[in-house]
């Protein structure tokens, strides 16, 4: 795996203040130091985890592309790319090449904060010995939610075939600092590499506190596991992990739709949000999705089939704007270049228990009907009396839009894409040429339909 392969660690970027969830970042210069000289104090491996949280947010990764191109990928007829750069267009028209530049710099920042995060899980012994629960759990935090997606971006769907036959992603759970023969991995099965997920997932909501100012927490590390519980269709599970954050009393609601974005702190309503800064951390949701007034390139256009969703006097509409200077309608989700980038609300936290106990047949927490009525209701549009699945799967299309959930919910509910179905080839990132040049255990391992 060539391309986390190098000679020095992240010993960190940032420092932190307060323990808060308010709280912002003091940035000090990243720098990179020897890997023999790195690692001697707690404090030496507290900046190395800090370290992959900036990875993170890495404009190919949580600070904003793997998002966007969740949206783009999954759209049929409710966006359109207007862009100039060659990647997101060919993601947008599902024929992406292997040496797509989107494609390879997912691959390659999600393996270098995964590395540096094993880097942290391989030194914990030299972590002041209150601490080490902490450090472990967001270590593993870190490495589980970036094999979800990298699995879900580069592999089959859970629901197509065979999960413990269809190829998944390499899985290195050990640092690597030098190239020999043992640096090449092939790609883990889809159901070894969930299994993985799903271990350190687990893990890190035990080891986790409930309260880590904006770093990961048990909230956490609890509602990335009721995604992935609900990818694999275990919804007695995913409603459990859901109604675990809610119930928690940690988090609320924002009293408007509009108010949970554009937020430079993180809100109640935040479980987990990227940090982005004047100095610090990206946050391409508002390059794409923004018109050039709020500091966006407009690439991305919100079409009328997205906005006949909604109901007129849903106040989920009145976040949609024309672009001043070139009309067309676009989302104001992202219009504060300096915003933090949402990465999981409690609003989908309602959302999850509420399709959950829908398809299990059960009611942890409330009622289904109560949950989604909650989604509802903030936005101003009537409650429902009755419900079915596809009032959940629009409700959850409607307030989750834009924030890089529609790909994977269309797969994981085995809905096409316009003529694509599901399983179609092209709705599968390839695994990036790069990779297939430098690794001889993936020369064969291609994905379906790339050459």
């Amino acid at each position: 795996m060539k391309n986390i392969l190098n000679n020095t660690i992240i010993a960190g970027c940032f420092v932190m203040l307060a323990a808060a969830c308010g709280d912002k970042l003091d940035i000090k210069p990243g720098n990179s130091v020897n890997d023999e000289q790195a690692l001697e104090t707690s404090s030496d491996i507290e900046a190395l985890m800090v370290g992959a949280y900036d990875v993170m947010g890495d404009e190919d990764l949580y600070g904003g592309n793997v998002l966007r191109d969740a949206e783009l990928l999954g759209d049929d007829g409710e966006l359109f790319w207007d862009g100039t750069y060659v990647a997101p267009g060919e993601v947008f028209n599902k024929s992406i090449l292997t040496n797509n530049d989107q494609a390879e710099g997912h691959w390659i920042q999600s393996y270098e904060a995964i590395n540096i995060a094993n880097n942290v899980l391989a030194n914990l012994d030299v972590v002041d010995e209150e601490k080490k629960d902490r450090l472990e759990g967001e270590a593993k935090f870190v490495r589980g939610m970036l094999y979800f997606e990298l699995v879900r971006l580069y592999s089959k769907a859970w629901n197509d075939g065979d999960p413990a036959s269809n190829m998944g992603v390499p899985l290195v759970l050990t640092p690597t600092s030098t190239i020999n023969e043992e640096s090449y991995v092939s790609r883990a099965t889809v159901a070894q590499v969930y299994a993985q997920v799903l271990e350190d997932l687990q893990s890190a909501a035990t080891l986790l506190p409930a309260e880590n100012g904006f770093f990961a927490t048990k909230g956490a590390a609890r509602a990335i596991l009721s995604r992935v519980y609900l990818a694999q269709g275990k919804y007695a599970e995913a409603a459990a992990a859901a109604d675990n954050v809610i119930s928690s009393g940690l988090y609320a609601l924002n009293s408007s739709y509009a108010a949970a974005f554009n937020n430079t702190s993180n809100t109640p309503e935040d479980i987990f949000a990227m940090q982005v800064t004047t100095q610090d951390g990206s946050n391409n949701m508002n390059e794409f999705f923004a018109a050039s007034v709020y500091g966006g390139r407009g690439d991305i256009y919100v079409e009328d089939a997205h906005l006949a969703l909604y109901d007129s006097t849903d106040a989920r509409l009145a976040l949609f704007y024309e672009d001043p200077d070139v009309g067309g309608y676009r989302t104001g989700k992202w219009n504060d270049q300096f915003a933090n980038v949402n990465m999981v609300r409690l609003a989908e936290m309602y959302l999850t228990r509420a399709e959950a106990n829908f398809r299990a047949g059960t009611a942890l927490g409330a009622p289904p009907i109560d949950d989604i009525n909650t989604i509802r209701e903030r936005a101003g549009i009537t409650p429902l009396t009755t419900l079915t699945i596809d009032d959940i799967l629009l409700e959850r299309r409607r307030e989750l839009a834009f924030e890089g959930q529609l790909i994977h919910d269309l797969k994981r509910t085995g809905r096409s894409v316009g003529a694509l179905p599901f399983s179609s080839p092209k709705l599968v990132f390839p695994i990036p040429q790069r990779e297939i040049d430098a690794n001889p255990e993936l020369a064969n391992q291609q994905n379906e339909g790339y050459f």
